[in-house]
């Protein structure tokens, strides 16, 4: 899988991470640097970790399924980007109350879900072959920088980025998933 198409997955997975982070950072009264990294840091190491889990998962049970990889590949990056945009376009209205700070529980709990996503695209990734390493430390540095954003924007600015964000995420991963059942049906 090309650089460009790993970075598109890096972004889309780590569009819910942003989402959050912008969330956090409204509902945080003052937003510390410690603050700000932990929720980056959080974020982009149990994004990074839980493809490595997915894929060495699927691995194991890789030998019973290859004739049908490349659905499975669309039907869970299709799954992921679906339900990112059902999500963003049904959303409600924002009722957190502020904080002092973010508690460690509370940080594990959204680093955890957060990061399911990317526990299913590590699943596609040993269907097609990924060097999975390399691809879950870019999905970690691409999430953290993200999350680092979205904390210090939501701080700053709102939610206004959260539903763009999300449906952006959301048609990227759905895109990638046509595009492997595609090449592997010989279409492009």
């Amino acid at each position: 899988m090309s650089f460009p198409t790993l970075l598109l997955i890096a972004l889309g997975v780590s569009a819910d991470a942003f989402a959050v982070a912008l969330g956090k950072g409204l509902h945080l009264r003052r937003l510390t640097r410690r603050d700000a990294i932990s929720i980056a840091l959080a974020f982009g190491i149990f994004q990074a970790l839980m493809p490595v889990v997915g894929y060495l998962l699927a691995r194991s049970f890789r030998g019973y399924i290859t004739a049908w990889d490349h659905w499975i590949a669309f039907g869970l990056l299709s799954l992921i980007g679906g339900r990112m945009l059902w999500e963003a376009i049904t959303s409600g209205a924002d009722d957190e109350a502020d904080a002092e700070g973010i508690e460690l529980r509370e940080l594990l709990v959204l680093s955890v879900a957060t990061s399911i996503d990317a526990l299913a695209v590590g699943i596609s990734f040993a269907f097609l072959d990924v060097s999975i390493v390399p691809a879950s430390i870019l999905i970690g540095v691409v999430t953290a920088a993200i999350s680092l954003l979205g904390v210090r924007i939501g701080h700053r600015a709102g939610v206004r980025f959260r539903r763009p964000a999300e449906i952006a995420g959301g048609l990227v991963l759905i895109a990638i998933g046509v595009r492997v059942l595609l090449d592997h049906l010989g279409v492009l």
